[in-house]
């Protein structure tokens, strides 16, 4: 009987500090701290120190992490922020939660990110009387977008740059690790993602000690002094110590995962760039391959053969944001968003963890190589 290929292997990776996140939880358990402990303040030094910040606020989801700037900057009723279409709708949702616009853009077909020239077309468009204050940049599938230019776009324009790092949390783009990238990062602890706990979490990443100062205020009800001097409206987005403790663990291995990874996404590629278009990492970026996303017009068909094969794959995004129907009405670049929608029949993501044997890795390849 043929071994079962788990999309993401969680299970190797508990097996593998299953020890040290025993005595972890039971530390937390040992000192009853269950809301800020100690370890919530011990994993943001050590996340910022790995982002190579400042500083680091963590939160309880990473939807909380994109809100939490965005609130800090007073985005609201009547600003318009610029966000891809092709992407999960945790992005919007965070924008028009907060009463703004999300403004949808296009996206590149080899890197999957925010087209910057579809950017400058939506930024330059008519906003319908909208102020323009802010761009989410979204690091799909483990990869920085092109922060050079949407950065200049930005600048250009005087809009905040926020980059959400869910999925591209390690990697680095121009030499930078992605922390260091916009005026504040995002990232989730989903469990999921390459850096994730076991339930929700998140955190906001900065230089700014100002904006440090603000986020945890927000994050705990827009407090000030203590819990009933309410000097802001804020949230209730604090990330569990028992998470925190987890996450410091998982925290410790990471720089090797993501290596495996990057063994693993190098191996696919090999193999597979003959058959169907594989993905593409510019020069001066590195990926932290949260997913390996295949482009094929024979998708369906690999999918279907990869199922029969009893191997598990997965399509992201099988609709663009524009075109679902909570968001359908809202603002579009003006170049429109044709990548995006054809992106969205063609993707499929393959099997990836960093620990993903051979063996099984050679099942995967030969069923797409004979379906492509």
């Amino acid at each position: 009987m043929r071994k079962p290929i788990p999309f993401i292997d969680l299970a190797a990776q508990r097996a593998r500090i299953r020890p040290e996140l025993d005595a972890a939880i039971k530390s937390v358990l040992d000192h009853g701290r269950f809301i800020h402990g100690p370890e919530v303040a011990e994993f943001e030094n050590q996340l910022a120190e790995f982002a190579r910040t400042k500083h680091a606020v963590a939160c309880a989801s990473g939807t909380d992490a994109l809100i939490l700037p965005l609130l800090a900057w007073g985005i609201g009723p009547g600003d318009a922020v610029f966000v891809p279409t092709f992407t999960f709708s945790a992005t919007a949702e965070a924008v028009a939660v907060l009463g703004a616009t999300p403004v949808f853009v296009d996206v590149e077909p080899d890197t999957f990110n925010m087209d910057p020239d579809s950017l400058k077309a939506a930024v330059s468009g008519d906003l319908g009387g909208l102020n323009p204050r802010a761009i989410i940049a979204v690091d799909l599938f483990g990869l920085p977008a092109n922060y050079t230019r949407i950065g200049e776009i930005a600048t250009e324009n005087g809009l905040k740059v926020l980059a959400d790092r869910a999925q591209s949390f390690g990697a680095s783009h121009g030499g930078v690790r992605t922390g260091k990238l916009g005026d504040a990062a995002s990232t989730s602890f989903f469990p999921a993602k390459p850096l994730g706990c076991y339930g929700d979490g998140g955190a906001v990443l900065t230089d700014d000690a100002d904006f440090l100062q603000i986020l945890k205020s927000l994050r705990v009800h827009g407090q000030g002094t203590d819990k009933y001097d309410a000097v802001r409206v804020g949230l209730n987005s604090r990330l569990d110590t028992i998470q925190a403790a987890i996450l410091i663990e998982k925290l410790k291995i990471f720089e090797d995962e993501i290596a495996a990874r990057n063994r693993v996404a190098t191996r696919y590629n090999e193999q597979l760039q003959n058959s169907v278009s594989v993905p593409t990492i510019p020069d001066g970026s590195t990926s932290v391959w949260a997913q390996y996303t295949i482009r094929s017009g024979n998708r369906d068909a690999i999918a279907a053969a990869l199922k029969a094969e009893e191997i598990p794959s997965a399509i992201y995004y099988r609709a663009p944001l524009h075109v679902q129907s909570a968001y359908e009405g809202y603002p579009r670049a003006t170049l429109g968003l044709e990548v995006s929608e054809r992106l969205s029949m063609e993707v499929l993501s393959l099997p990836m963890h960093p620990y993903l044997e051979p063996d099984a890795q050679d099942r995967i390849i030969a069923t797409v190589r004979a379906n492509a």
